[in-house]
């Protein structure tokens, strides 16, 4: 049986209510979640499975049609979030012009949140409903009778819609049996990162789900129970990269040190083990100390991205953040003590903020002085608590996600928090405010005094101009 898994290009991804935003996460990472339901597949031998990653191949939709037809496939795996679904639906008419008989099936949080608008996409056979590592391989082993998989919503051959309920999550147990992801099968020298002393890059995921509430966040597929993979099991993943050639990662865990002596343990086992590694984490404020920001340090973390997301107790508060600004200044001030790069995570556009608010937030920014900051404009995300609060009180006038879903168009523009402060505003405000930030005289002297490359200084450089060519609305 012959599986192909395609990365869709991202020519029509829904930005949210940003302007040109500086990510600095990304160069090209690897679509992991394809990668590891691949892993999961291999482990059949009678199962051929094939990937494509139009991201960082630079593929045009022509050339995906020529890379698709080099391929034999009888089902066709994609991976939808609700910003990339109109890429997601322009690849499915590519896949069925190719082979129509082919089983589409698609997954991901879109998919979660609404599973009889996508499974109502023409050239969609099959829809899963929750983490696919499992019920990917179930589909296919129960193919000709999709009844016996749980979990799923499918067409029958007829046209009919048939849905089996709801998912089981992947206990933590079974999380640790399964394989690593097939990186392999993408060209895995080409990712790359901003913050990444190296290249190539990979990213990792160590844990699942994110035991807080904040009212922007939303995590169908992982839930808010937090999983974790073993120490061991996550050394071993680092050391089956390094077989690769690979050094450097992106822990993209949404709170990596929530359990800190499993966070100690695998950086006294990297350490024990003598790995040559380079890695960022995303955290928190309040879940990290000193004594683990020297095993951190010690084990090869080069950065912490920290999520703080306002500049005022009022915001931080409609956003549940539930930290404290004076514990974000003391925590970033450690991290820097210990020579790790720091990114802060900020929003504007919250509920009842002003553009007070926000001035105080950016001058919240360049008071903790982080290495990076990245600014985004508050997209109420559907099923999130602040978009049912807008719905519910007005704010946001039409449930504009679900219109989307059941009617995908490249001509949508996202919701925002209209209430007070307009889109054009916005978009103005987060302009002055990556200026206000990156274009500071000392700041980009000390930044320029950190670089060790050509390759660091190249990357560095384009980003900055590209912070200086910024537009508003």
């Amino acid at each position: 049986m012959n599986i192909l898994l395609i990365n869709p290009p991202s020519f029509n991804e829904l930005k949210g209510n940003n302007p040109e935003i500086i990510d600095s996460e990304r160069g090209f990472n690897p679509p992991l979640g394809l990668l590891m339901i691949a892993g999961s597949l291999l482990e059949n031998k009678k199962i051929n499975v094939k990937v494509i990653d139009s991201q960082v191949e630079e593929l045009s939709y022509d050339r995906l049609e020529l890379r698709i037809k080099e391929e034999e496939f009888d089902f066709v795996g994609i991976t939808a979030m609700t910003f990339t679904i109109i890429d997601v639906v322009e690849t499915i008419k590519i896949v069925k012009r190719i082979n129509p008989k082919c089983k589409v099936v698609i997954g991901g949080p879109h998919v979660s949140i609404y599973p009889s608008e996508t499974i109502s996409i023409e050239g969609v056979d099959i829809v899963v409903l929750g983490e696919g590592e499992i019920v990917f391989r179930q589909i296919l082993e129960n193919h000709k009778d999709l009844h016996k998989v749980k979990g799923i919503t499918f067409k029958d051959d007829d046209g009919n819609i048939h849905s089996t309920g709801v998912p089981d999550m992947i206990s933590e147990e079974e999380l640790n049996e399964l394989p690593f992801p097939a990186r392999h099968l993408t060209p895995y020298k080409k990712y790359s990162s901003l913050l990444a002393k190296r290249t190539p890059i990979t990213t990792l995921f160590t844990s699942r789900g994110c035991p807080y509430r904040c009212t922007f966040c939303n995590r169908p597929l992982l839930g808010k129970k937090f999983r974790a993979l073993s120490p061991e099991r996550v050394v071993s993943e680092i050391e089956d990269c390094l077989k690769l050639g690979i050094h450097e990662f992106l822990i993209y865990d949404d709170t990596f040190t929530v359990r800190k002596e499993r966070v100690k343990d695998i950086c006294n086992l990297i350490i024990e083990k003598e790995l040559d590694v380079g890695f960022d984490i995303r955290t928190r404020v309040d879940v990290i100390d000193e004594e683990l920001l020297f095993l951190l340090k010690k084990a090869g973390c080069r950065g912490i991205h920290y999520g703080i997301e306002g500049g005022t107790s009022k915001i931080l508060k409609i956003l549940n953040k539930q930290i404290d600004l004076e514990k974000a200044v003391e925590i970033i001030k450690l991290t820097k003590k210990h020579k790790i790069q720091t990114l802060a995570y900020f929003m504007i556009g919250s509920p009842t903020e002003t553009i007070s608010d926000i001035h105080e937030t950016f001058k919240f920014a360049k008071r903790i002085n982080p290495d990076f900051i990245h600014l985004t404009i508050l997209t109420p995300f559907p099923s999130t608590e602040i978009y049912m609060r807008g719905l519910s009180d007005g704010i946001i006038k039409k449930d504009y996600w679900k219109e989307f879903a059941e009617n995908i168009n490249k001509g949508f523009k996202p919701p925002h928090w209209d209430a007070g402060i307009s889109k054009k505003e916005l978009e103005d405000l987060i302009v002055q405010g990556y200026k206000s930030f990156y274009a500071r005289p000392l700041f980009i002297l000390k930044s320029l005094l950190k670089i060790r490359s050509f390759g660091e200084l190249y990357r560095k450089l384009k980003a900055g101009i590209k912070v200086l060519l910024m537009k508003g609305g």
